[in-house]
């Protein structure tokens, strides 16, 4: 008996611990007058990770801190600054992010505006998890700067937050299907970017720093050789060290401790990153329409070129990396659009790798190839004004993707200035004034007069339709540019004030409440989507798996859809806020929508990572386990298994008061 008891008892902590797994301590240094620093130390219990301010794509919540009196009276000197944190693949997330154990120490320097200032009060807003778990918290703070100690008051609970916390909390039956949820996420495969990168290797081959190099290469190589088979060998070798070249440019990232999630992660969500590639890729274009060259230092090429001479493989290796220097002007523009615009965190170092090596493989094909079959080289075409038009049309493709980039920053800010219309306005104009410029209606001073082939004439046609589709698309509320998912702004993201702001013109509900209501009424089952205004795998969730036939007519017809935002910084009205006391008896005070929906997840589904759906009969029962960012097959399967489960429900009748939902 003895045992037992302390068995249940030691449970008992466990779960208590669990439950808290970040305690906080506040003071503050003055360094003048009018200066001082607030200090925030975190002791983090064992095996939980504390993250950091810094904000990640499909990530968690960063550490932030929030102020809610006396804002007036004082202002922000400088960052929200911590100790050095630690960096691992964190598989809750399923991404590299760097983190917090044990211990942390925050910080943030603030200028009083207001010598008299005695308090400063406000709340930590952070998140923590364990391996399998993850808890959102707000834990409030009061800094006395008289150097007083007044003790926190609790936060009362009156009945109204009593009832509040209880609508909060939900009772959850088959609650087993919460330790089976799936976390699965459709990131870009290894092999999907390694294909990205071979195309824009491709790409770099039609242009006017490379194409030439091929024959002239290729027929050096079997010239030098003792034999036929010797030169072959050796092109052979060339083309496999051009690859090797792109490889060692990802190599450095491999060995650093951890690769830092901001240099690639932060590109979707970081305003000042995106405008910085949007100004880089106009830069690049200008340089595409002939206004002027982008080149690597001459010295470079010219050391590297003088050490080609040396006989064997080290030579050829040099003859590799002077290719490699000589096409920066094309090649570079080219690899880093299309690695800046497609990778993500979650793959960290590999995905560039796989990015460079399909990108070198492409560059060391047509090497080998043509060393292979000398012959063929008597067919390839003959250098001239086409690699100068291919160049030109990169360039209005280059100003095509630094449009995205400026999207980003316009969708995180919301300035309002690239809606949806706006941007396909944009790149109807891009389309279309490529077209015309293979029809020849215009060319750019460096330019003679073109020649218009049947291939030139072909594409000028093909960028007419394009130009239609997005026409099409720009005016038609049905066509919804499937082909181009992810890059134009959500479809709610409009000029045009919007029925609602569900996407894909989906009948959806706000509040839980009012979905469970109708649910009820038309005896159906709910579909939580823990979503984000600025959620980038949740427009894409939307955009590539929701827009598929089968899963809109299951989102439309058999479930009823309850999309919770939990970034929403909306203030909830005054008779609406309310203190919410948690199952270990702590309390916050919940302001804002986002910080209730935020609740809602963390407490009823151990989860704090969007996007995050849940299949839930009205009565509470879990149909199947939760499931995040997938694919459309695996997403379909899981509505069906739902509705499936559903269906084997005894059907409750309807109560009067809900038969005319």
């Amino acid at each position: 008996m003895k045992i037992r008891f302390l068995f249940w008892l030691s449970l008992f902590f466990l779960a208590l611990n669990a439950q808290e797994p970040v305690t906080w301590q506040t003071s503050f240094d003055r360094v003048s007058p009018t200066e001082v620093i607030l200090q925030f130390d975190a002791q983090i219990a064992e095996n939980w990770h504390l993250y950091t301010p810094a904000t990640f794509e499909d990530g968690p919540l960063p550490t932030e801190l929030i102020f809610s009196t006396n804002s007036l009276r004082f202002e922000l000197d400088g960052d929200f600054e911590t100790s050095l944190p630690k960096s691992s693949y964190d598989a809750i997330f399923q991404i590299e992010l760097p983190y917090f154990d044990k211990e942390a120490q925050f910080s943030q320097k603030i200028k009083l505006l207001d010598e008299g200032l005695i308090q400063i009060e406000g709340e930590i807003s952070y998140q923590a998890c364990d391996d399998k778990v993850c808890i959102f918290r707000t834990e409030p703070f009061q800094i006395r700067l008289d150097g007083s100690t007044t003790p926190q008051a609790e936060l009362p609970l009156s009945a109204a937050d009593q009832e509040r916390t209880a609508q909060l909390t939900l009772v959850l039956k088959n609650t087993a299907q919460l330790e089976e949820q799936f976390n699965q996420t459709a990131n870009n495969s290894l092999f999907n970017l390694f294909l990205l990168g071979f195309f824009g290797g491709l790409l770099a081959l039609l242009t006017p720093c490379v194409f030439p190099m091929i024959p002239l290469t290729v027929s050096y190589f079997l010239k030098q050789g003792n034999s036929l088979r010797a030169g072959i060998w050796q092109a052979f070798l060339y083309g496999f060290f051009i690859v090797l070249i792109y490889l060692l440019l990802s190599l450095p990232f491999h060995f650093l401790d951890a690769l830092n999630p901001e240099i690639l992660n932060t590109i979707a969500t970081n305003v000042i990153l995106n405008l910085v590639f949007f100004a880089v890729f106009v830069f690049f274009a200008f340089s595409f329409f002939g206004f002027y060259e982008v080149t690597l230092p001459a010295h470079w090429g010219s050391a590297t070129d003088q050490k080609s001479g040396v006989r064997g493989g080290l030579g050829i290796f040099f003859m590799a990396l002077t290719l490699a220097i000589v096409s920066f002007s094309c090649t570079g523009p080219i690899l880093g659009s299309l690695l800046a615009g497609s990778l993500t965190a979650e793959g960290g170092a590999q995905q560039l790798t796989a990015g460079m090596a399909g990108f070198g493989v492409a560059l060391a094909l047509p090497f080998a190839l043509f060393a292979l079959f000398p012959n063929a080289l008597k067919v390839l075409p003959k250098s001239g004004g086409w690699l100068n038009t291919v160049k030109v049309v990169l360039g209005f493709l280059e100003l095509g993707l630094a449009l995205k980039f400026l999207s980003n920053a316009d969708l995180v800010s919301h300035w309002g200035l690239l809606k949806r219309e706006v941007f396909l306005g944009i790149w109807t104009l891009l389309s279309l004034a490529v077209a015309l410029y293979l029809f020849g209606v215009f060319r750019f001073p460096h330019e003679g007069k073109p020649k218009l082939s049947a291939i030139r004439l072909g594409s000028a046609v093909l960028m007419f339709l394009f130009t239609g589709y997005l026409v099409n698309g720009l005016f038609s509320q049905e066509n919804k540019l499937s082909l181009l998912s992810g890059f134009p702004p959500p479809t709610f993201y409009s000029l045009y004030a919007q029925e609602s702001e569900c996407p894909l013109g989906l009948d959806c509900y706000k509040s839980f409440d009012a979905g469970q209501e109708v649910a009820l009424a038309q005896n159906k089952p709910i579909l939580i989507d823990f979503t984000g205004w600025a959620c980038v795998n949740c427009r894409r969730m939307e955009e590539k798996v929701w827009v598929q036939p089968d899963v809109y007519d299951l989102l439309t017809e058999k479930i009823v859809l309850v999309s919770l935002y939990v970034d929403d910084r909306s203030p909830l009205g005054e008779d609406q806020q309310f203190n919410f006391e948690f199952p270990d008896g702590r309390r916050r005070t919940i302001k804002t929508v986002g910080q209730q929906w935020a609740t809602f997840q963390s407490v009823n589904f151990n989860a704090a990572s969007q996007p995050f759906y849940v299949l839930l009969h009205p009565d509470g029962t879990l149909l199947n386990a939760p499931i995040q960012y997938t694919d459309a097959p695996t997403y379909l399967a899981w509505l069906e298994q739902g509705l499936e489960a559903f269906e084997k429900i005894p059907k409750v009748a309807t109560p009067a008061w809900l038969q005319n939902f």
